[in-house]
C-alpha cells in the first residue's frame, strides 16, 4: 500500500516512548504548582531579590520560587539591577563573545495544523516546496558565501522530510566547500537542527551523521492552550513533544535545546515552564539544555492568531523575560534571533544572549535565488532584522563584542555533561575566547568589508592583550599555543582550534 502523509503521521507517535518517562502517569509540568509559585512569590523585599541575584552571579541555577520572585518584581530600579546582573553573568560564563549561525529551511510541507504557523497543513495560500539535495547544497554554498561556519537546518514534519531525508541533507551540507573572497576554502563546520520530535531509532540516525544540537520548542507549556492551537497532526500530542529531548539524550545526542513561542500564553508562565523543563533534564541526565530560545510570535501567512493573540509580548516585557532566563539558568546559552528588529536585538543582546543569526532568509530556497514573488507566500513568520552578516558583525564589534564562529568544543569532545560542567565553573568561556579570536581573524581576512575589518582589528588587538595578561591561560600553558595558532591563521591556515 502506498504511504500517504495521513498514514505516515498516524505512525509517528510511539506511546511507550512517552510512558517510560512518566511518574505515576504524570509529566513534569505541574500547572497548579507553577501557578501557585507565581501567585505566592510576590512583594519580596529588595534585600531578598538581591540575595537571589547574588546566587545567580555565583553561577547557581535558581529554584522555581526564586525565579517566580524575579518574575514578579515591580520596582523598575530593581529591574535595572537585574539587567546589569544578567550582563555580568553572561560575561563571567561566556566572556564578551557572540556566536553566529544561519538558519536554512529545507521544506515547508507539514502534516500538522498549528494556528500560529504559516506552514500549517490547512493554509491554502502557502506555496509548498521541499529542496532536493542539489538545491540543499546550493543553499549551503550561498550561506557559506556570507562567511558563516555553523547552521541550524529547519524541517517541516512530513514524510518527504523524515529522518532519512534529514540525515542525507546533513551529509550533503557537510560535503560542501566554497572559496572565500580571500581564496581560502570555507565550509559549514557545525550543523544543528530544528525538527519534529522523533522516536529513538530515528534520532540515532541523526546522531550517526553528526548533528550538533537538536532543537525542539514546546511552543507553550500551558496544556489547554497547547491543545487549542495544535489542532491536528502528531504535534497535537503534548507529551510526545514534551519528551522529545529526553529521547534524544537516550539516542546519544547530548546537546539539546529548548524554547517557547512567546505570545501563545502568559509570558511568566512560559518562563517557569522552560525552567521546569531544564530541571527535569538535569534531574534525569545530569545536564540541562545547551541553549534556550524565546522567539516571539510574529505575523505569519494565513494565521489570525499570529497577530491577534491576547498574550503578545511587548518589548519591555520581552527584555524582562530574557533577563530572568539569564539569571535563572546562568550557564545555559540564550539565542536571540532575527525575528526581532535590529535596535531591540541589540538591546536584548546586552542582557545576556550568547547566540544570534544574521543574513537570515527563511523562504524555501531563498539564499540561492528562488523567485521573489513566490517567497512571500513561503515564509513561516516575519523577519525583523534582515541585515547581512557583515553589518551585524560590525555593530557588535563597535559594542565591544567579538563575533565567534567557533565549533571547537564539539570536535574536542566538550559537549554534553563536559561542556555544561565547564560552563558552570566559568572555564569553557575561556577556551571559547581563544577560539573566538581565531575564527574572528578568519572572518576579517576572508569575508569582512573594509569598514568592518577596521573596527574588528581594534577589537582583536584588545582581545589579544587580555589573553596575554590572563592568569588562566598562563596556568594552563595556553598563551604560547594561542600565539602560535594566531600567527598561523593570520598567515592563511584555517580551522585551528583549542
Amino acid at each position: 500500500m502506498k504511504q500517504t502523509a495521513k498514514n505516515w503521521s498516524e505512525s509517528v507517535i510511539k506511546q511507550d516512548e512517552i510512558d517510560k518517562y512518566l511518574i505515576n502517569g504524570k509529566d513534569f509540568i505541574d500547572e497548579n504548582e507553577i501557578n501557585e509559585k507565581l501567585k505566592t512569590n510576590v512583594n519580596h523585599s529588595k534585600e531578598d531579590i538581591r540575595k537571589i541575584i547574588n546566587r545567580s552571579l555565583n553561577i547557581n541555577r535558581l529554584s522555581f520560587d526564586e525565579t517566580a520572585a524575579l518574575l514578579n518584581v515591580k520596582d523598575e530600579a530593581i529591574w535595572e539591577e537585574m539587567y546589569a546582573a544578567a550582563a555580568e553573568v553572561k560575561r563571567r560564563v561566556y566572556d564578551n563573545r557572540i556566536v553566529f549561525f544561519a538558519p536554512l529551511y529545507c521544506g515547508n510541507l507539514c502534516v500538522n495544523n498549528c494556528k500560529y504557523c504559516g506552514f500549517r497543513n490547512e493554509n491554502k495560500d502557502e506555496v509548498r516546496k521541499v529542496l532536493n539535495f542539489d538545491e540543499v547544497k546550493k543553499e549551503a554554498e550561498a550561506v557559506i558565501d556570507e562567511g558563516h561556519k555553523r547552521m541550524i537546518v529547519v524541517y517541516g514534519e512530513h514524510p518527504k522530510t523524515d529522518a532519512n531525508y534529514i540525515a542525507e541533507s546533513i551529509k550533503q551540507i557537510y560535503s560542501v566547500e566554497k572559496k572565500a573572497k580571500s581564496g581560502k576554502m570555507n565550509r559549514i563546520r557545525r550543523i544543528n537542527i530544528n525538527a519534529a520530535p522523533m522516536c529513538v531509532s530515528d534520532l540515532k540516525k541523526l546522531h550517526e551523521v553528526g548533528i550538533g544540537t537538536y532543537q525542539v520548542f514546546q511552543e507553550t507549556y500551558h496544556k489547554a492552550t497547547y491543545n487549542d492551537v495544535h489542532e491536528s497532526g502528531p504535534k497535537s500530542d503534548y507529551r510526545w513533544r514534551l519528551y522529545a529531548l529526553h529521547r534524544a539524550m537516550d539516542a546519544g545526542i547530548d546537546d539539546v535545546a529548548i524554547g517557547a513561542l512567546f505570545g501563545l500564553y502568559d509570558w511568566k508562565y512560559e518562563v517557569m515552564g522552560l525552567l521546569y523543563h531544564t530541571a527535569d533534564l538535569e534531574k534525569r541526565y545530569g545536564i540541562g539544555p545547551h541553549t534556550i530560545s524565546f522567539p516571539r510570535m510574529t505575523p505569519a501567512s494565513g494565521s489570525d492568531l499570529s497577530t491577534n493573540s491576547k498574550y503578545l509580548v511587548n518589548d519591555e516585557d520581552f527584555k524582562k523575560l530574557v533577563t530572568v532566563l539569564r539569571l535563572s539558568v546562568p550557564y545555559t546559552g540564550l539565542i536571540i534571533t532575527a525575528r526581532e528588529k535590529a535596535e531591540l536585538r541589540k538591546e536584548i543582546i546586552k542582557v545576556g544572549c550568547t547566540q544570534t543569526d544574521a543574513s537570515t532568509k527563511i523562504g524555501i530556497g531563498e539564499y540561492s535565488g528562488v523567485d521573489k514573488a513566490e517567497l512571500e507566500n513561503k515564509q513561516q513568520f516575519t523577519i525583523g532584522d534582515p541585515r547581512p552578516l557583515d553589518d551585524v558583525v560590525r555593530e557588535l564589534a563597535e559594542m565591544g563584542k567579538i563575533t565567534s564562529f567557533c565549533t571547537a568544543g564539539y570536535r574536542c569532545g566538550r559537549t554534553g555533561e563536559k561542556i555544561m560542567t565547564l560552563l558552570e565553573k566559568t572555564e569553557e568561556g575561556k577556551f571559547c575566547k581563544l577560539n573566538a579570536v581565531l575564527t574572528f581573524r578568519e572572518y576579517l581576512d576572508d569575508y569582512a568589508s573594509e569598514e568592518t575589518r577596521k573596527v574588528g582589528e581594534k577589537l582583536i588587538e584588545k582581545e589579544l592583550k587580555e589573553i596575554e595578561n590572563m592568569k588562566f591561560y598562563k596556568a594552563h600553558k595556553l598563551t604560547d599555543l594561542m600565539t602560535d595558532y594566531y600567527e598561523r591563521v593570520s598567515n592563511g591556515e584555517r580551522d585551528l582550534f583549542i
